[in-house]
């Protein structure tokens, strides 16, 4: 199986990319944004002027590896990134990509699976990033703890599935398609699976759902990932953390936050209380019941010894919060008085979150140098006179709350960096 997956992405590279197009843009995502890594693995504490080893494991043709090095090419970090993945087509043009950027210099390629990492890149490695490519293998755990074994003794992992509840019809149309073109050539492959895709009648769930457009948009390669893929599986929240549990690691995190949490789309008091007691794990897969639409899983996880104090905590005096790709002034101008609220889609879900009374005073303050204990002193001399520490870190944490769940606000221990 192995061999049937190597030869797919070297004949259909995923997913597609031109390296002539990072001369106009930088593909950003989750995981491996250097901010989130800080953030989620490194309480927000990480020195960026230390030496940082990192891994890309199936990095495929090189989203997270160029957005990783770049991102650590602008901190002027002195990093060693090693990528790994099967396909000699996908790492050409990972290869092209990284040279199109000029950061050659940080990358080391391999050819190779991630069960032969230990012999090809043994690290270790204060990050591996592994996006999309378990749910890929023929023994998922097996790849897990290979990767977890090459772990620095204070590193960790970034992760993404596919998640079961929102590839609803995905593996409907797999199964049409083995029983129309199992063993037939590729191209002919791809011509019954254009077919089937143009004659799927309205009531069809992979026609129904809106969130999985790969057939539609991302060409043959995309067509071939989702549809004619040789392996392929999905998880539920409680598969995905079982995974994580059997290879000695914990979830430090679900990115975004807010979709893993219950309370983002209840208000009824009885139903909530009802959730009070259950576990992290549990709250989460009751959210991802409830929510309907998670098409993947994306998470930060650390060994099950360290797990608890990687997450940066927004109860520190000289934390500094400040913006994901966003301006809190702005955001805090754009608001009604008297009744701030956070509005916030992800695929098909509009969230609309209330924020505490004090939240455009507090998002006014938030610029990326100032700490708590800064923004603290400049709402308690204005907006809320007198006001003290507690009260104020209240009135954050439920603002935090809010912004971090949907991965708009993070910490960090200093400014700068």
């Amino acid at each position: 199986m192995t061999d049937a997956v190597r030869a797919q992405y070297e004949a259909y590279p995923y997913p597609a990319r031109d390296p002539r197009d990072e001369a106009k843009r930088l593909v950003t995502g989750s995981p491996s944004d250097l901010r989130e890594i800080d953030h989620y693995l490194f309480a927000g504490k990480r020195d960026w002027k230390q030496k940082f080893r990192a891994l890309v494991a199936g990095g495929g043709t090189g989203d997270a590896l160029v957005m990783l090095a770049q991102h650590l090419a602008d901190r002027a970090c002195p990093a060693e990134l090693h990528y790994l993945d099967l396909s000699e087509a996908a790492r050409k043009i990972a290869e092209a990509r990284i040279k199109a950027r000029g950061l050659e210099r940080l990358v080391t390629f391999h050819n190779g699976s991630l069960l032969d990492v230990a012999a090809v890149a043994p690290g270790p490695y204060d990050y591996v990033d592994c996006c999309g490519v378990l749910h890929h293998l023929a023994d998922p755990l097996a790849g897990l703890n290979s990767l977890a074994a090459r772990l620095a003794p204070q590193g960790g992992m970034g992760l993404m599935v596919y998640g079961t509840l929102g590839r609803t019809g995905v593996y409907d149309a797999q199964a049409m398609l083995r029983a129309l073109a199992r063993d037939a050539p590729d191209a002919e492959r791809l011509a019954v699976a254009r077919a089937l895709i143009r004659e799927l009648p309205a009531t069809n769930r992979l026609r129904r759902n809106p969130l999985v457009g790969d057939h539609l948009s991302g060409g043959d390669a995309g067509i071939y990932d989702l549809l004619l893929h040789a392996q392929d599986r999905a998880y539920t929240v409680t598969e995905f953390a079982r995974l994580i549990d059997g290879a000695g690691l914990a979830i430090a995190s679900f990115v975004e936050p807010a979709r893993y949490e219950p309370a983002t789309y209840l208000t009824d008091r009885d139903l909530l209380a009802r959730l009070a007691g259950m576990g992290f794990i549990e709250r989460a897969a009751f959210a991802e019941l409830l929510a309907g639409n998670l098409k993947t899983h994306v998470c930060y996880v650390a060994p099950k010894g360290r797990v608890d104090a990687c997450v940066a905590r927004p109860d520190d005096p000289a934390a500094v919060p400040y913006g994901r790709d966003v301006d809190f002034a702005q955001i805090a101008r754009g608001m009604v008085a008297g009744n701030p609220v956070l509005s916030a889609s992800f695929d098909g879900l509009t969230l609309r979150m209330k924020l505490p009374r004090l939240a455009t005073a507090i998002l006014s303050r938030i610029d990326g140098r100032r700490s708590l204990a800064e923004i603290h002193h400049a709402v308690a001399a204005s907006a809320s006179p007198g006001m003290s520490w507690e009260a104020f870190l209240a009135e954050f944490r439920l603002v935090y709350a809010a912004f971090n769940g949907v991965n708009r606000m993070l910490l960090r221990a200093a400014a700068g960096g």
